[in-house]
């Protein structure tokens, strides 16, 4: 994937508002316990969708975008259409930090909660029978739409992203919110997972995009099913998480894969969230060549140091979260400007560092706590800072570099080297050398 010799890039975590009609079609279909169908007619909205999702991002001068995630009902349950075996539905827990105060429950139940239809991520199917992978087909169509649509946006516009992305949910996260009544045990589910799994982070790949896994199982599910349990079982539930995603992804080059963790992308007092200090030597494990870590919000802000007092693994790159998508509030070019800074002395390269969101802003679709608008002005914010930091981690080598391939032209490069990473290394415009294989790590 790329880094910078020469200025920040910037890039955001997945998810960015979708049409009213295609909420109300997704929350139609998860209310109905089935996928969401795959007529012509939906993709004719999804084709339309994700274009205008491309030039908005393109508008706000986002560096490595993607498809916002307009085909998807959510970030995870998506998956019930591509892994047989899943019906029916459970009650997920709900978040602690929302429960645990009477006061902001009944805000959040009332004039805090989204007014329209929308997915529910606490209502989920289950596996209740044997889950099989049922092909590429889907994720080949969003991955050809990405690469067409970014393309044309492109030449339309006379930008192009540098590089482009597709997220995938994680082994972990899947197990979390969509349990087996048919496995003997979770770690059995989670490994299963990983085999069924496969085929679709392998499809991602091998059409040159970046692949990025969410994994919000590795910070949030402390609050949300291991809230009574000690954090030492939390702690295996990672290792064994981690552990899927690398048998998952073996047959991957690390540096095309970016992991995304966060505590759970709503506003809430999140007061008991695990501290990143406390799983992230566990996270490092993930033969991957980026983080993508919540650092805006102010539960987690400070939480930059961290990475000074436990270094990132050698050849890893950070995408910091210098933009909160829980709140309406734009940030100041300043502040996302001192955020990538903190972040950049953490880490001791700013050459390793991208600038990003904390999370997605349409995790579930119609599920949002910033308004549309908004998010593409705290976008564009992202972009202004990221060039002011420019200025001052750079200095006189700053410079915004020619536009870069389109994402179509990288993909072709990358299935001439039959699959191989993203990464572009290229003097002349200014881009660092590829991401290096994460070396393993002394064992704990």
């Amino acid at each position: 994937m790329l880094s910078s010799s020469d200025r920040i890039l910037t890039t955001h975590a997945g998810s960015l508002p979708r049409p009213a009609s295609l909420v109300a079609t997704y929350a139609d279909a998860a209310a109905g316990g089935a996928p969401t169908r795959q007529d012509a007619a939906l993709q004719a909205e999804v084709e339309t969708a994700t274009a205008e999702c491309i030039r908005r991002q393109l508008g706000a001068r986002v560096d490595i975008g993607n498809d916002g995630e307009q085909g998807r009902e959510s970030f995870v349950t998506y998956v019930r259409g591509r892994l047989s075996g899943y019906a029916g539905g459970w009650q997920r827990p709900v978040m602690r930090d929302i429960t645990a105060y009477p006061s902001f429950l009944a805000w959040r139940m009332g004039v805090g909660m989204n007014a329209g239809p929308a997915v529910s991520l606490l209502y989920t199917p289950v596996a209740e029978s044997a889950v099989r992978y049922l092909g590429s087909d889907a994720v080949d169509r969003e991955c050809v739409r990405l690469l067409r649509l970014s393309d044309e946006q492109g030449r339309r516009s006379g930008t192009a992203f540098r590089e482009c992305f597709l997220t995938a949910a994680s082994p972990g996260i899947v197990a979390a919110a969509m349990p087996s009544r048919v496995h003997a045990s979770y770690d059995e589910y989670v490994r299963d997972l990983a085999d069924q799994l496969r085929g679709e982070y392998e499809a991602i790949a091998a059409r040159g995009l970046v692949l990025q896994l969410d994994c919000p199982d590795l910070a949030m599910e402390r609050h949300t099913s291991f809230a009574d349990r000690p954090l030492a079982d939390f702690l295996a539930f990672v290792e064994s998480n981690v552990a899927a995603i690398n048998h998952a992804i073996a047959g991957i080059d690390p540096a095309s894969v970016r992991l995304h963790v966060c505590w759970g992308n709503y506003e809430a007092p999140h007061d008991l969230d695990v501290p990143l200090e406390a799983i992230i030597e566990r996270i490092y494990e993930a033969r991957v060549g980026a983080l993508v870590l919540s650092m805006a919000n102010p539960r987690h802000a400070h939480e930059t140091s961290v990475l000074a007092r436990h270094p990132l693994p050698p050849g890893m790159l950070l995408v910091a979260g210098v933009i909160d998508t829980t709140t309406n509030y734009v940030e100041h070019p300043e502040v996302v400007a001192e955020r990538i800074e903190k972040a950049a002395t953490a880490v001791g390269d700013p050459r390793r560092v991208l600038a990003g969101t904390d999370c997605g802003f349409d995790t579930a679709a119609g599920m949002r706590d910033v308004a549309e608008d908004v998010v593409w002005l705290k976008l564009a914010a992202l972009a202004d800072g990221a060039e002011l930091a420019t200025q001052r981690l750079f200095g006189a080598a700053a410079s915004s570099g020619p536009d870069a391939a389109t994402c179509a032209a990288a993909s072709k490069g990358a299935a001439a080297s039959k699959g191989a990473a993203v990464s572009r290394s290229d003097a002349s415009k200014g881009e660092a050398p590829a991401v290096s294989k994460p070396a393993a790590r002394a064992p704990r």
